[in-house]
Formats: structure tokens, sequence, C-alpha cells
């Protein structure tokens, strides 16, 4: 989509428009048969336009000349009226526009996929972290969702951002469209005409900007690459917590059965994937400060200082975007959970925090609240000094069943520890998550779960 034959290739296709319409519209110097020429083109000839540029300097202007020699008939009239824009900005817009296309249908695919991973985990009780310390129970399913709707989130925000690009369309030099004007004879009707009906064969009826300089204005291209920022920043807070996650052992990304985690300890399973994933969504959002400068120092009508700056950044933006989601798809095809280990990890946790429970139960049983605080909290000290300072496992909920105070609870003390108890309604959530605001999407836009990323190294 980016690569300098389709660019050249979409220029050619606004300058058979703009013949087009210049003749349907009665402009005399364009013939039919010049049109049907322009129509007939041969292919772009990449090195007769390369040796035209070293001579002109001028990109557009040596692809004017390629054509001309390639089609000498339709010479006079090729870009007539025009300036560069008209053939870089519409290009450049229509290329988004596919690179959009295929982020897309990726996005929904991650989030399809991380669907059916919510789904079939949504009843795994795990330890939920805040300040990245212990906290209330969730479900490994719940925490999915968390990621799934900010992939959400960005699908819908690059729809929508695909569907609200506006070309340039036919303004000549400084947008006032005085070309073209004068070619009709001060006709503004036709000039106006000229406008849309150039977007419309280039299939943006009725999406153009009203006014422009001589190019759209920038802040368009910032909307886009912020957009696929979005994705970037969901993609990284996934791979990230995929790294805390695989360095715990509860969960791990796809690691293939010769594939090798470091050079020099043999028994490593790096989470290479997520960490490139990461990588590349820090570079990713490093490019909107880009398009961001571009918007904020255009000159009056236009600088020149914008084009080496927006050919780099819009381009490496979507490759770069591309690149995370084919990483996306391939790691949430895979994901690896350890119940045990998240279990286990739990387990370690879960009597500090049924402490609670156990003491409501034992109030109901005619105990004594201060009293009963107080022997949790000197059982709760020492269980945490055995953990911290010698190594040993929690026996909380040993000295509590031993403790004479507690002799009402002590045979409940099992079922008032149950993990499932500590998770609210992380299950139900999953379900009404999924149900109300994931399905209905998926379902309209015939979303596959056999799309599969591509991860070459």
């Amino acid at each position: 989509i980016f690569s300098d034959i389709h660019r050249f290739r979409i220029w050619r296709k606004l300058w058979l428009a703009l013949a087009e319409t210049e003749h349907d519209l009665g402009l005399e110097q364009v013939t039919a048969e010049q049109v049907a020429a322009l129509a007939a083109a041969p292919d772009v000839d990449l090195e007769l336009a390369q040796s035209y540029e070293a001579k002109l300097r001028h990109d557009v202007m040596a692809h004017v000349h390629a054509l001309g020699d390639q089609v000498p008939l339709a010479r006079p009239i090729i870009h007539l009226g025009a300036t560069s824009c008209y053939v870089t900005d519409n290009s450049e817009l229509i290329q988004m526009a596919e690179g959009l296309d295929v982020l897309i249908k990726a996005t929904w695919a991650t989030v399809a996929k991380l669907k059916r991973f919510a789904e079939a985990n949504k009843d795994v009780a795990t330890l939920a972290y805040t300040h990245y310390q212990p906290a209330q129970p969730t479900t490994v399913g719940k925490r999915a969702c968390l990621w799934m709707q900010d992939f959400l989130v960005d699908a819908l925000a690059l729809e929508h951002v695909r569907d609200t690009l506006k070309m340039r369309g036919a303004k000549g030099t400084t947008g006032t469209q005085a070309s073209f004007l004068a070619l009709f004879d001060g006709d503004h009707e036709k000039v106006k005409a000229l406008d849309a009906m150039v977007v419309e064969k280039m299939g943006y009826k009725g999406r153009k900007w009203g006014v422009t300089g001589q190019t759209y204005t920038r802040k368009q291209d910032f909307i886009v690459v912020a957009a696929l920022a979005g994705v970037a920043q969901s993609a990284s807070k996934f791979a990230v917590d995929m790294r805390l996650l695989q360095s715990m052992k509860e969960l791990e990304e796809p690691f293939e059965k010769t594939q090798i985690g470091s050079s020099a300890m043999a028994y490593k399973r790096n989470p290479m994937r997520s960490e490139r994933i990461t990588a590349l969504a820090r570079f990713l959002n490093s490019l909107v400060m880009n398009p961001a400068e571009t918007a904020a120092t255009q000159w009056l009508e236009r600088s020149l200082d914008d084009s080496a700056n927006r050919r780099l950044a819009i381009s490496e933006s979507f490759l770069t975007a591309d690149a995370i989601l084919q990483l996306m798809l391939n790691v949430t095809d895979g994901l690896v959970v350890y119940p045990k280990v998240i279990a286990k990890k739990l387990n370690e946790e879960l009597p500090f925090m049924a402490t609670e429970n156990i003491l409501m139960e034992a109030v109901k049983l005619g105990g004594d609240r201060q009293t009963l605080h107080e022997s949790i909290r000197v059982h709760s000290m020492a269980a945490a000094k055995r953990v911290k300072e010698e190594g040993l496992n929690n026996d909380l909920l040993q000295r509590i069943m031993d403790d004479p105070v507690f002799a009402g609870v002590k045979e409940k003390i099992t079922d008032l520890v149950d993990p499932m108890m500590f998770v609210g309604r992380a299950p139900e959530q999953v379900t009404d998550f999924i149900a109300e605001e994931i399905t209905p999407q998926l379902e309209a836009r015939n979303v596959s779960l056999e799309v599969a990323g591509e991860v070459k190294v």
C-alpha cells in the first residue's frame, strides 16, 4: 500500500479522473481521444520517471513528463489546472484509507481472539494487583476483558477515522481554484462541479474538504496517526501485563518447540513477542509528535517542511501498527494458562483477604468483634513474619483454626476461603460484557477467528 509504485499508480488515476471530468464539463482543450489515451496508458515506468526526476528535481513533474512520453497524445492536458498536492495529498489520503482497511480487520480479529480467551477463563480466579501489590481477586477472563475493551475502542475509532477521511479534491495552487476558474472562463458552477465529480470518481462522494490552502489541513494526518497510536497503547498495555504474568509463570505467550530463549541460559522462555510489541508500541507512540508538529507549523497556505516528514512518519506509523497487530494476533491465538500456579499464588494471599469474612461469621455466632479482631491481627502479623522472614508458607488459617475464640467457625473456614467467593461479579461481567458489547460488533462484521498473525522472527 505504501510502495512507490502503488502511490504513482494512484497519481495516474487522479490525472485520469481530472481529465475525464474536465472533458465531461465541456472543456474544449481536453478531447475524448486524449482521455481514452490516458485510460489506456501503459503502467508506470519507474526508470523513466527517475531519469526525469534526476534532472528536474521535482517528483510530480517527473511523472508528468514520463506519462507524457508514454501517452504523447495526452501530454498537453496532463495535470491541467492542478498543483502537485492534487496528486500527492489525494493519493496519500487514499493510501491511508487502504491501510486503515487492513488494520481494522486485524484489530477486530484481535478482539475476537481475546473474546475466546476471556470466555474460556472467566471462572479462573486469580489475584488482582493494584500498585503491583496483591489486591482483591478477579478472574483471568475478567482481566482479558480489560484488554479486549481497549481494542474495541481502537477498532471503532479506526473505523470512524476511515469513514470520515476527506480528500483535498481539485482546489488549485493555493486552494482558491483560480486556475480552474480561468479554464472554465469564470463559470463558478463548473469549477464547483469539477471538485465534486473528481472526488466522486475516486470513490469519495461528498467527502472533500470545503476549504484548503495548497494542502488539506494537516490535522487530518494527526487524527489518523493518533488513532494508530491508540492501537499501540492497547497493545503495549497487554504486552506489559503478559510480561509480568509470564515472569510469575501464570500465563505464557506461545513458545515453539525448537525456540531458543537465551543464547546463554538454555532454560529461559523469554516473552520475546510481547517485548517486541512493547518496543514497537513505544516507537509508534513517539511518531504522533510528527503530524502534531507538522500541523502546528504550517506557514500560511503551505510550507514544504511537511513533505519529507510526512512520507516517513505516516508510512512508518502504518507499518508499525501492522507489525504490532500481527504479533497480537499470534500471541492471542496461543496464550497458555497455568491454573495451578495461579491457584497457588492466590492461596498464598487469600488467607489475609478472608479474615474479614471469618470475623463476620464468628460475630454472627456470638463472638466479641473486638476480641476476634485483635486475635486476627496478632495471627496475621505472625503469619506474615513467617512468610517474609523465614520463607515459609502462609499458615494464617491454621493459626485461626487452632485459636479457641474461633472454635465456632472452625468447620466453616474452608468454605469461607473459596476463591470464587472473592471475585465478586467478575464471571458475570465477562458474560455480560461479551454479550452486550463484543458479540454484536463481531457478528455485524462477520469477524473470523481464522485470521492469523505472521511472525517471521
